[in-house]
């Protein structure tokens, strides 16, 4: 059997890593071990991120809400139990745009509530 060498192979996998590890600090982005193990790292952190982000999110349009609501003098656990029981569909997203952006919406939603 012919011997096969890989050099066009390695080389593309070489610079395929360092060109997705480029902008790294230190040895990460310059280094082909050190720029796999950072991406391999990488990888992992945006996988988990992702999933927190919509945390993140959440906690946000929550302290929005609040703040909204707790001007019009109702806190916000109170606000989303009226909500429920008044079948009104609008998620937290939502009524935290219209608390910041949009006052006078909101205190209408707080009207038809209370």
């Amino acid at each position: 059997m012919p011997r096969v060498k890989g050099g066009v192979h390695a080389l593309k996998r070489r610079k395929k890593i360092l060109k997705r590890a480029k902008g790294f600090r230190f040895g990460r982005g310059t280094k082909e071990a050190a720029a796999h193990d950072a991406l391999m790292h990488a990888g992992a952190y945006s996988f988990a991120h992702r999933r927190d982000k919509k945390s993140d999110r959440r906690k946000l349009w929550q302290v929005k809400i609040n703040a909204g609501s707790r001007a019009e003098g109702i806190s916000y656990s109170r606000l989303i139990d009226a909500l429920k029981k008044k079948n009104v569909g609008l998620d937290r997203k939502i009524l935290a745009e219209l608390a910041e952006f949009y006052p006078a919406t909101f205190k209408k939603v707080l009207a038809h509530v209370q």
